[in-house]
């Protein structure tokens, strides 16, 4: 799952690099991905939830002990 974040912000930052293509982006120039900022906006979102996902498997795998009086 980490792989997932990583690569997802990866690909954020690259649907904002300049470069010639026939389409202006709503940003104003020409990107890599013409459809920037909204899917920037999604990998971005795409990215936090496959850390929330990661983060509650990982909960799930390590319970935290906080009462260790109840593990009785």
């Amino acid at each position: 799952m980490f792989a997932a974040v990583i690569l997802f912000g990866v690909l954020a930052m690259v649907t904002l690099v300049p470069w010639s293509n026939h389409m202006v982006s709503d940003l104003g120039y020409h990107t890599l991905c013409p459809f920037a900022p909204w899917s920037t906006l999604t990998l971005l979102f795409l990215g936090w939830l496959a850390w929330t996902v990661r983060g509650y498997i990982n909960q799930q795998d390590n319970p935290r002990q906080d009462n260790p009086q109840q593990q009785k």
